[in-house]
């Protein structure tokens, strides 16, 4: 049996770098930690690793997984996606444990932004969105 430690790290594709670049680090303040040209580049997001790859054959999909960004405000959050002009496949939703909507970045990708109940976080309960 295999022993998974962890999650290395979540990839997203992307067609053009430059342009989700400025999605992932102006619409959502993401700062780059390591950038390899225009075919990769990762952020790290508290624990986690986001990273966006342009490369051929690796084709971005909104019917694909989705990461969700645990937000710390997230009427602001929702606000400053609406302002740069995010897609929403999901508008901002209430469940009995959390808050969340999910938006496509520049390429397509389903990206969730999301934000834990107070009750729900101290009890460890999921979403399960």
């Amino acid at each position: 049996m295999i022993k998974v430690l962890e999650i290395a790290f979540t990839g997203y594709p992307v067609k053009d770098m430059a342009r989700a670049r400025a999605f992932y680090e102006g619409a959502l303040g993401l700062k780059p930690a390591n950038v390899w040209g225009e075919t990769w580049t990762e952020y790290e997001v508290g624990a986690a690793t986001l990273a966006l790859g342009c490369m051929e054959g690796w084709k971005p999909s909104s019917e694909g997984p989705s990461v969700a960004l645990e937000v710390e405000d997230f009427d602001a959050a929702i606000a400053v996606l609406k302002k740069a002009g995010a897609k929403f496949t999901l508008e901002p939703i209430d469940s009995p444990v959390c808050r969340l909507a999910v938006v496509c970045d520049p390429d397509g990708n389903g990206l969730t932004i999301h934000k834990r109940k107070a009750h729900a976080h101290a009890a460890g309960e999921a979403c399960g969105h």
